[in-house]
């Protein structure tokens, strides 16, 4: 049995269901509760039968998205992490990008014995801006530090708001200091504008690299 978080909670999805929507969301969930394997049948067509676009009462969250995790929650109850990563992993490579971005999503709240950074990585090489962005959430704490600094400049390339990077204020270095500030010559050179985003993240690699000055002094 493997807890995967939710995006949502349970009545915040189910209000925002119509009747037919509800009765198709419970219909799926129990199909893949009975049998796991059948998560990626029902990835594609969730979106179909139950709805899209915001879900209210919560930050940003999509409705496609929370029932799709939910499906993955309820496959995890009967799966050890080993194989629940399996499907994961079928579900992502054969889904388009709404359902890699579920996957994505889903391995936020994995637990820590599950590692999907193989995926992440995958989606850091694309230039789809909602799977960097999901790619750079709670999971993102299982790339190393060269993969997730490139992760955090693939966000200042696309546009991704540095504010959906796990771990910016913790991991932030010199080293992904010195990256940022020669990508910021380079647009510089070219005539281009910089992010403003590109200070956000010196002044997180700044307060970084300050931060064992300040606990000297205080045990000086």
């Amino acid at each position: 049995m493997t807890e995967i978080r939710p995006l949502a909670e349970h009545d915040i999805i189910r209000d925002a269901l119509d009747e037919r929507a509800q009765a198709q969301w419970e219909a799926i969930t129990a199909e893949v509760a009975e049998e796991p394997t059948r998560l990626g049948r029902t990835f594609p067509a969730a979106a179909r039968k139950t709805g899209r676009g915001p879900l209210p009462g919560t930050d940003g969250v999509l409705v496609e998205d929370a029932v799709r995790v939910s499906l993955v929650q309820a496959a995890a109850r009967s799966l050890e992490p080993a194989a629940l990563l399996a499907e994961l992993r079928e579900v992502y490579r054969y889904g388009d990008n709404d359902e890699k971005r579920a996957v994505l999503h889903a391995l936020s709240g994995a637990p820590e014995d599950l590692d999907g950074s193989d995926l992440l990585l995958d989606a850091l090489r694309t230039n789809d801006t909602r799977l960097v962005a999901a790619a750079m959430g709670p999971h993102s704490d299982r790339l190393d530090d060269d993969a997730w600094r490139q992760g955090v400049l693939k966000c200042l390339f696309t546009g991704v708001p540095v504010t959906s990077v796990t771990g910016l204020a913790r991991r932030a270095d010199h080293r992904l200091a010195e990256m940022v500030q020669r990508y910021q010559r380079e647009r510089e050179a070219a005539g281009r504008d910089v992010p403003s985003d590109v200070q956000v993240v010196l002044d997180a690699c700044r307060a970084s690299l300050e931060q064992p000055e300040q606990h000297r002094q205080k045990d000086s």
